[in-house]
């Protein structure tokens, strides 16, 4: 393969997903892109250097943080690529040795949570409100880091836990009631605080468009541009990746590519960031993309 004299090299902040190792191991090329992959095992630790640096030019981003940091001017635009999706309600533990915790338990109890901005915590949060009777106004919230971006501060409702203290043993402490644990629980203790989880995830999004959307891709705005080849070649280098992983996809499919194929989950996620007092207004979906990543399918 020929190499093109405007060939383009982007810093890249990506995960090992099976839906994008077809591009991470080198089995996708391109004549015109080539990606800088530097080593971030966990992709969320590179996000504060995205959204306060401007450190990367392409990069998986969760939509909260991406909200945020538009709120504050930050100079990227949305791809409507999906690199990182679930379920969520699977990810909310409460310790069974202290007896069973139903959702509407939680009033006058505690909440922890690594972050107040973090995207999962959004997502629970607004679905324990709406389909499970949750009164967040009745939970104390505790977390134990601040926001990815440096601008934002959290509600003065919000406790913030000494810097000592880790999430998993204040749960089995019972200095916290229920936490965001994460997909896979390390206590045998911990038990889903949504009994059936997987099936209620599933339920949830037959009903509201899709599975919902953790992580899309970003891209630096004077790349989209001035490069729009570079855009469009990214856009269908991860179509090609997604469509290499032989895993089962189903109308499920959490990876979706295209505006109108993530609008519902991007509405709802805006909805529910305005409504916990992350983002001073709400967006239209279209102003999170420009003229030429909106137009991508």
């Amino acid at each position: 393969m020929l190499t093109r004299p405007d060939k383009v090299k982007l810093h890249t902040l990506l995960g090992n997903y099976p839906n994008v190792m077809a591009l991470k191991d080198g089995r996708l090329k391109s004549d015109l892109v080539e990606f800088d992959f530097p080593d971030y095992p966990i992709p969320n630790r590179g996000f504060k250097p995205l959204v306060r640096e401007h450190k990367f030019d392409l990069g998986e981003l969760a939509i909260v943080t991406f909200l945020q940091a538009k709120s504050f001017g930050a100079p990227y635009v949305l791809l409507p690529a999906t690199v990182m999706g679930r379920g969520q309600l699977h990810t909310v533990a409460y310790n069974s040795e202290r007896g069973t915790l139903r959702p509407t338990d939680l009033h006058g109890r505690k909440f922890g949570v690594r972050s107040y901005t973090q995207t999962t915590g959004i997502w629970v949060r607004g679905i324990l409100a709406e389909d499970y009777g949750v009164d967040w106004s009745k939970v104390q919230i505790i977390t134990m880091e601040d926001p990815h971006v440096a601008e934002y501060r959290d509600p003065p409702f919000v406790q913030r836990a000494p810097e000592s203290k880790q999430l998993v043993q204040m749960l089995i402490d019972g200095e916290v009631d229920a936490a965001l644990i994460g997909d896979k629980f390390p206590d045998p203790r911990f038990k889903t605080l949504i009994p059936d989880a997987e099936e209620a995830n599933r339920r949830w999004a037959e009903k509201n468009g899709g599975v919902p959307v953790n992580h899309m891709l970003v891209v630096r705005e004077s790349i989209a541009r001035e490069r729009p080849d570079v855009v469009r070649e990214v856009f269908r280098l991860f179509k090609e990746a997604r469509a290499a992983d032989t895993a089962s996809k189903g109308p499920l499919d959490p990876y979706r590519f295209g505006v109108e194929a993530n609008r519902k989950s991007l509405e709802r996620i805006i909805d529910y960031s305005f409504r916990q007092q992350m983002i001073p207004r709400k967006f239209a979906v279209d102003e999170l993309f420009d003229d030429l990543t909106r137009s991508l399918v």
